[in-house]
C-alpha cells in the first residue's frame, strides 16, 4: 500500500488503478494490527427467523452497528490517520460526511491527538451531528446532498492546509474496513455469501478483497437503495457513472458515485449489486428491532433487505449480512418501524367520522379491547371540504396481526352508527 496519500497509484488506460495496487490482504492485516486495541471485534448474531424467511442453510449478524461509534467507521478513520505525518497531525484534518464517517474521524482525532472539522450535509440527523460534536470534532453544515459537502470539504483542505480525510477513496480507509471481512472469516468458517451496503464503496471494497484473496468463490454482493443506485450501472458500463440526484431514507449511503479505488475494487472483486426500496429497508429495520433486539438505521439495514425481500438468491447458503450502523434518533426510528409494520400489514392508519366527541373515546376503547388490539394514536384531524359537518374528523393508528385483523376492527367501527370509517392505508 502506498504510505505517500491517498490520491496515489498506477493506474491503467482509462485512469483507474487495479484493485492489486489500490490494496492487499496483506494491507488489511496490517490494519488489523494497528487496530487492535482501538476497535471491538463484534458479535455474529446467528438468526433463524431471517434464514427460515430467506431459505437460505444460515444467517448471520454482523453486529458493526455495535461498534464503537455506532458504525464501523472508525475502523477506517482511524487506521487513516494513524499514518499521518506528524506535521499533517499538528495542522489537523477536515472530512465529509453523512454522519458515519463523521463520528469515525471524531473519535480517531480524540484518540490521536489530531483536530478535526467535519462537514454534514443538511439531511444529516442531529443525532449524529450531536454525538460527532461529543468526540470533540468542529461541525459545519454545509449542502442538500453529500456531493455538495465533500467539494466544501476539499474548498477547506486547500484553504486552511489541513488533511482530508475521504470516506471511502483511500487505500487507508478501504484497508480498515476490511478488517471486518478477516472477523467474518473467524467467526463464520460456514460462509458462502456476504450483503454488504455500499454507498462509497469502502466497506465491500475492504471485505471483498479479504474473502476474495482466501477464496474466489465467496460471493459478494452489494446492496443500494433504489434512490442511489449507481453501483450497478457502472459496472455494467465499465466506468463510473455519477448520478444527478439521490433520494433515499437510507442518508448513511446515499452517495451519487463510487470513485477510482474503490470502483477499481469493486469492479474485479464484488459479484453484483442489487437495489432495495425505502419500504423494504424500513421492514428490515423493524425486523431487526423486533427478532435481533437490535437498531440499526436503514443504510445498515438495507442488505437484510436484500436478502428478505428476494433481491438475491441465498437458498441454502450460509449468508452473512453485514448490519454497518445503527445511529439513528428515536423518533427517526419509531417512524421507520412504523412504516415497517404498515409494509408487514400489522399496522394502519384510518380516518374516521365520529359523532359526541370525545364521549366516543369509551366505545372505540372497547372495539379495540374486544378485538385485541392495539390503539396506537387517536387525535382530532384538520376538517376538510370531504368531511361530513356534523361529524368530527379524527384520526386513529392502530397495530393489529395482520391485514385480516385489521380489516376486522374497521368493520367493526363501521357497524357502529357513531363511527364511520372514511378512508384507511389498507385501501391503498
Amino acid at each position: 500500500m502506498s504510505s505517500d496519500g491517498p490520491n496515489d497509484g498506477i493506474s491503467d488506460a482509462d485512469g483507474i488503478p487495479t484493485a492489486e495496487e489500490v490494496v492487499t490482504l496483506a494491507d488489511v492485516e496490517t490494519a488489523r494490527n494497528r487496530l487492535e486495541e482501538v476497535v471491538h471485534r463484534t458479535p455474529l448474531d446467528g438468526s433463524t427467523t431471517f434464514a427460515e424467511r430467506s431459505g437460505a442453510a444460515s444467517v448471520g449478524l454482523k453486529l458493526e452497528n455495535v461498534q464503537r461509534t455506532g458504525s464501523f467507521k472508525i475502523r477506517g478513520a482511524y487506521n487513516a490517520m494513524a499514518q499521518l505525518s506528524p506535521a499533517e497531525c499538528e495542522r489537523g484534518v477536515v472530512a465529509s460526511s453523512a454522519g458515519n464517517h463523521a463520528q469515525g474521524v471524531a473519535l480517531a482525532g480524540r484518540l490521536l491527538d489530531i483536530e478535526t472539522t467535519i462537514v454534514v450535509p443538511e439531511v444529516t440527523p442531529s443525532a449524529k451531528r450531536e454525538a460527532t460534536r461529543g468526540y470533540g470534532a468542529e461541525i459545519v453544515v454545509s449542502g442538500d446532498i453529500y456531493e455538495r459537502s465533500y467539494e466544501h470539504a476539499l474548498d477547506l483542505a486547500d484553504e486552511d492546509g489541513l488533511t482530508f480525510v475521504h470516506p471511502f477513496n483511500d487505500e487507508r480507509i478501504i484497508a480498515g474496513q476490511g478488517t471486518v471481512g478477516l472477523e467474518l472469516l473467524e467467526q463464520f468458517p460456514e460462509l458462502d455469501t456476504v450483503l454488504v451496503s455500499i454507498g462509497g464503496g469502502g466497506l465491500i471494497s475492504g471485505i471483498a478483497t479479504v474473502l476474495k484473496a482466501h477464496d474466489p468463490d465467496f460471493r459478494v454482493v452489494g446492496v443500494q437503495p433504489e434512490g442511489a443506485f449507481h453501483a450497478k450501472p457502472s459496472l455494467e458500463r465499465g466506468e463510473i457513472h455519477e448520478l444527478s440526484d439521490v433520494n433515499t431514507v437510507a442518508e448513511g449511503i446515499a452517495d451519487a458515485r463510487l470513485l477510482e479505488k474503490t470502483f477499481a475494487v469493486v469492479r474485479e472483486r464484488v459479484d453484483d449489486v442489487v437495489s432495495v426500496s425505502d419500504r423494504e429497508m424500513s421492514v428490515a429495520v423493524t425486523l431487526l428491532a423486533e427478532r435481533a433486539k437490535t437498531v440499526a438505521e436503514t443504510a445498515g439495514a438495507a442488505p437484510l433487505a436484500a436478502l428478505l425481500s428476494g433481491a438475491v438468491d441465498v437458498e441454502d447458503e450460509n449468508v452473512a449480512v453485514v448490519v454497518s450502523g445503527g445511529n439513528v434518533n428515536l423518533a427517526e426510528h419509531a417512524e421507520l418501524t412504523r412504516t415497517g409494520r404498515m409494509e408487514l400489514g400489522r399496522y394502519a392508519e384510518a380516518r374516521l367520522g365520529v359523532d359526541d366527541w370525545p364521549t366516543v373515546l369509551d366505545t372505540l376503547g372497547a372495539i379495540f379491547d374486544r378485538h385485541g388490539a392495539e390503539l396506537d394514536v387517536l387525535e382530532r384531524a384538520r376538517r376538510t371540504a370531504a368531511d361530513d359537518p356534523s361529524r368530527t374528523p379524527v384520526i386513529v393508528g392502530m397495530e393489529g396481526n395482520g391485514p385480516d385483523h385489521l380489516s376486522d376492527i374497521l368493520n367493526a367501527l363501521n357497524e357502529r352508527g357513531e363511527i364511520s370509517v372514511e378512508n384507511s392505508t389498507l385501501d391503498s
